[in-house]
């Protein structure tokens, strides 16, 4: 398959090559959160064409950077995943993705959030310094979808989905409002979300998931 060139012998022009056409990254994005079934990448990234999708997976499995795996018992079929150079990517994923909340402003139409890009923002923003010590849980509830955060001793688990047991603090969103990572935030600043648990932690998560860097 052949893939843009930019003929220079440099770090990002490669880096290009490999996973600058459109929607690769948020793919890689997908993947950095848990394997996924061709099905799921459709649901999870809506408006990407189907020949879109096949391509980018066909390249991301050339480059070494995802793979093929039979999914775990009791389910069947095949899931899509990062290989280890791949997994490298995520730290520049964050960094861009804090950069690029710089630039956000106000949602645009049709613009939706996904718990992907949540989980990530969450992963983006977490402050290992911040967080030593730090034992808990989190669930933030939305009209659609849940996703949680478990903190220990420094080191973040962020997932879709609830949380691996009872969460210590769970935050749950009017209908119809599906925030943001910036949103969230803000909306627990203004006391507009509703807290079900150890009420002190909502000061903890503002401070171990304080954005770093640009955002």
């Amino acid at each position: 398959m052949k893939r843009r060139a930019f003929g220079q012998y440099c770090g990002l022009a490669r880096a290009l090559e490999l996973v600058g056409e459109r929607w690769a990254l948020l793919i890689v994005r997908d993947l950095a959160i848990h394997p996924r079934r061709y099905t799921d990448l459709v649901d999870g990234l809506p408006g990407i064409p189907s020949n879109v999708l096949s391509t980018r997976l066909k390249e991301l499995e050339q480059a070494g950077l995802a793979e093929r795996r039979i999914a775990p018992a009791p389910s069947r079929g095949v899931v899509y995943a990062l290989t280890p150079l791949g997994r490298e990517l995520e730290p520049a994923i964050h960094a861009l993705g804090r950069w690029g909340a710089t630039q956000l402003g106000e949602p645009r139409p049709g613009e939706i959030v996904t718990p992907e890009a949540l989980t990530m923002s969450l992963r983006a923003a977490f402050d290992p310094a911040a967080a030593t010590g730090v034992d808990a849980s989190w669930e933030i509830h939305t009209p659609g979808f849940t996703v949680h955060a478990t903190v220990t001793d420094g080191k973040l688990d962020a997932g879709t989905g609830p949380a691996p047991g009872r969460p210590d603090l769970a935050l749950t969103f009017e209908p119809d409002t599906v925030p943001s990572y910036l949103e969230l935030v803000q909306a627990i600043k203004c006391g507009l979300v509703k807290v079900s648990g150890r009420r002190k932690l909502l000061d903890t998560f503002t401070r171990v998931f304080a954005a770093r860097g640009p955002a």
